[in-house]
């Protein structure tokens, strides 16, 4: 797709096209499916986005661990939100995705199952506060994978590739710059988002407890929307990241790359190999990864490295 924000930027402006589309052509180019079809696509992913936040409001059903299930519904009925009803729905829908991905249902990895609450919470929740139709939608969801494009080649998005940063940053980055070209931001306003996203994000760790999709992933699928919609409401008042967005985001595949293994989704260290983490593994039947924990040493106790530092 584009190696390059700049890129990507400078080719749709040679061309006189949005962001937007800049990718719809591109995309057009290597699938050889017409414009309408593709839309038509992204619409019905929006649909499944929908549906997977339904099914985890509508279920108090918990995953097969019992680690995850009925959280989104509770925060939804909580009483006297702090900052309103639209910023505890980004928190519940976020939750909701990633409890019906935990139970093994029907998500839209955006971009991989574990960040795929970002997109979604952020997306819809944003289009019901602000009026957006779905055809705004579809162009922020191309916007969106254009930008997971840009760091599929200078980063990457997988967990075991660069921590957490690599698949909720990745997310909230991707949700950021779609929710600035949605509100009418310049390029440069979407690639100051981006920058804005990801370099709050640098360094986060993959530690998934039990070695599963579920805790911590579930809580920073939220926090990591939250970023999403700080970056781009900053950005869209004009405040700018002086470093430029290609090299924040070839700062995260640097960081991605020296991060220890143990914190790159492996479950051997930070949250996962605490005591109550080894607990949590034990009882879910993983003695074989409770015992990698205690071999290399959990966080922060100084023991053996399994992995470059």
């Amino acid at each position: 797709m584009f190696r390059s924000f700049e890129g990507w930027k400078d080719l749709a402006s040679a061309d006189g096209e949005t962001l937007s589309d800049a990718v719809l052509r591109r995309e057009m180019h290597n699938s050889d499916i017409g414009a309408d079809a593709i839309r038509t696509r992204i619409r019905d992913t929006l649909d499944v986005m929908r549906q997977a936040i339904d099914d985890g409001l509508g279920s108090d059903e918990p995953s097969p661990t019992g680690m995850t299930g009925g959280r989104a519904r509770r925060l939804n009925a909580a009483a006297d939100p702090l900052l309103g009803h639209g910023f505890r729905a980004l928190l519940v829908r976020a939750i909701a995705t990633l409890e019906v991905n935990a139970r093994m249902g029907l998500i839209v990895a955006a971009p991989t199952a574990g960040a795929a609450g970002v997109v979604p919470s952020v997306l819809l929740t944003l289009a019901e506060a602000r009026g957006w139709s779905d055809d705004q939608l579809v162009d922020g969801m191309l916007v969106a994978g254009g930008v997971g494009a840009v760091i599929a080649h200078r980063a990457s998005l997988a967990g075991a590739g660069g921590g957490c940063q690599a698949e909720t940053g990745s997310a909230a980055a991707m949700a950021s710059a779609a929710v600035t070209h949605i509100e009418g931001g310049t390029p440069e306003q979407v690639g100051q988002a981006i920058a804005l996203t990801v370099q709050g994000m640098l360094g986060l760790i993959c530690d998934p407890v039990a070695g599963l999709v579920e805790i911590p992933c579930a809580y920073r699928n939220a926090t990591a929307s939250v970023n999403a919609v700080a970056a781009a409401e900053m950005a869209l008042a004009g405040l700018d990241f002086p470093i430029p967005v290609d090299e924040v985001l070839d700062v995260m595949g640097e960081v991605g790359d020296k991060m220890d293994v143990r914190y790159r989704e492996t479950a051997l260290g930070g949250l996962a190999a605490t005591p109550t983490g080894q607990r949590i593994a034990e009882e879910a039947g993983m003695p074989e990864l409770v015992a990698l924990q205690r071999k290399g040493g959990a966080a922060g106790e100084g023991s053996a490295r399994l992995g470059p530092s």
